[in-house]
């Protein structure tokens, strides 16, 4: 059973297809941000897709942190070591 954050991490992404999606949306968005942030100047409609794109970002990792709280409670190691 995975121990470490890293681990349980990477036992969703080859396991969970739902995880797997939040993933790659998550990293697709992160390339977009770096695109507009490596730009020395950004007109307002993209000042306003950054902040979108950030807030967006945010949602999908706070989604994958609580799967990874989900899936780290529900293991049975961890289960047994709590009691």
């Amino acid at each position: 059973m995975p121990t470490d954050f890293e681990e349980m991490k990477q036992q969703l992404l080859a396991s969970n297809d739902e995880f797997r999606q939040l993933a790659t949306q998550h990293h697709d968005l992160d390339e977009r941000i770096h695109h507009l942030a490596v730009r020395h100047y950004l007109s307002e409609p993209e000042q306003l897709e950054e902040v979108t794109l950030k807030k967006k970002k945010l949602q999908l990792k706070d989604q994958m942190e609580s799967m990874l709280r989900h899936h780290r409670t529900s293991e049975p190691s961890h289960a047994a070591s709590r009691a």
